[in-house]
């Protein structure tokens, strides 16, 4: 499907403010909200002025703002509503998943090589604080051969709790085999090991069914591949998973309360790990963002038009002498990551600011040290075209 074939595709993309001015390759970052998003979030930030802003009335939308989002979200992911815990980020999803299970020393954690920063931290902060050990598995090494679920059986031992995994690796754009990498930790040792999917750059991207996958804890923000506004994520904890889990964060949205108002227990959903008050317009915005992109097309039909504009996008920056691509085949996400001139950060850094100031916006990666251009359903082939023509001119800084 490209946009010769789709004829609603340019007003489509008129939806979005952000895209009249720049071409945007900047969607594993933050996606640019839709016009009726933003509209959304305004809307609901007069009416609760101007009903409350705290009441019964405003109380009782704000349940159902949550509702309908837990919903929309869970069409998008294909679990129950229940499952669902409502965050601010990706890095709150999984932090309730790290700090909530009970860590003994001489526990294992496994993270692959491609994780991102404030994740690798959170995992040596649990190893000095419990006395688990934290070691690393080499899945950038698979790119272009080998199998990452090899290499993760390889690494894996009998004192393994929980293994943290992302579903697209965000900084060379590989998709993981994320079902049978399930499937070799819950069944590897007598006891199931537990997996944490970074969802970062999956949700909004790839179709998705995860409770096929057979998941344990998955988080993933709005405010990416969903192009919804950044403070508003969740995380999906499977039913079984749900009973390792305790809430390490608490307010009155994780507990049940007596006729008196007093605690006496968790909510038996997805909601034990939320907290208190939270910025609940945001709620809005990402669902109408999530009602643009359901417009456009299904979740399969977007992530076929995401890899037919990657495909060519990698494609004409091989045609590029002073450009390597990561990947050897066509990609199989949106994420395009690639080297120019002489690979240093320095060179890529000059590089993304002189395309910046010509109106082409990607960015930098230091590990492994590239330039990282993303693609979306609604990016134009014009676009891509114009970008490699970008590159060509700057040569190689």
């Amino acid at each position: 499907m490209t946009a010769s074939t789709h004829p609603s595709l340019n007003v489509h993309r008129q939806q979005f403010p952000a895209l009249a001015n720049k071409a945007y390759f900047n969607f594993g970052g933050q996606g640019p909200m839709p016009q009726s998003a933003i509209n959304a979030i305004q809307q609901a930030h007069h009416y609760m002025q101007q009903a409350g802003p705290f009441s019964g009335e405003v109380n009782r939308w704000v349940v159902q703002e949550g509702q309908q989002l837990r919903e929309a979200l869970a069409i998008e992911l294909g679990i129950p509503a229940s499952t669902l815990t409502l965050t601010e980020d990706v890095s709150i999803g999984c932090n309730i998943a790290l700090w909530g299970l009970d860590w003994r020393s001489g526990d294992h954690l496994l993270l692959s090589d491609c994780e991102h920063p404030g994740i690798v931290a959170a995992a040596h902060e649990i190893s000095r604080r419990f006395g688990v050990e934290v070691t690393v598995c080499p899945l950038m090494a698979t790119l272009n051969q080998g199998d990452p679920v090899t290499v993760l059986a390889d690494h894996l031992r009998p004192s393994t709790r929980l293994v943290i995994v992302s579903h697209i690796l965000w900084n060379t754009g590989q998709v993981l085999p994320l079902r049978e990498i399930m499937q070799l930790c819950h069944t590897a040792q007598a006891t199931p090991v537990r997996v944490l999917v970074d969802a970062a750059q999956s949700v909004g991207m790839l179709p998705l069914d995860l409770d096929a996958l057979d998941v344990d804890f998955y988080a993933f923000t709005g405010h990416k591949w969903l192009c919804g506004p950044a403070g508003v994520g969740g995380l999906y904890v499977s039913a079984d998973a749900r009973e390792l889990l305790r809430p390490t964060f608490i307010g009155w949205r994780s507990i049940t309360k007596n006729a008196m108002g007093h605690p006496t227990g968790w909510q038996p959903d997805g909601s034990r790990y939320e907290i208190a008050t939270s910025d609940y317009a945001l709620y809005s915005g990402l669902k109408a963002a999530l009602g643009v992109h359901r417009s456009w097309g299904t979740g399969e039909n977007r992530y076929r038009r995401i890899l037919d504009l990657s495909q060519l996008l990698w494609q004409r920056l091989r045609d590029l002498p002073q450009v390597v691509c990561l990947r050897t085949a066509p990609p199989e996400s949106g994420l395009v990551s690639f080297q120019i001139g002489d690979c240093t950060p320095a060179t890529h850094e000059r590089f993304v600011q002189a395309l910046e100031q010509q109106g082409f916006l990607l960015r930098t990666i230091l590990d492994p040290t590239c330039v990282r251009a993303c693609v979306h359903y609604f990016t134009s082939e014009a676009e891509i075209e114009q970008l490699v023509a970008a590159i060509q001119n700057i040569g190689t800084l």
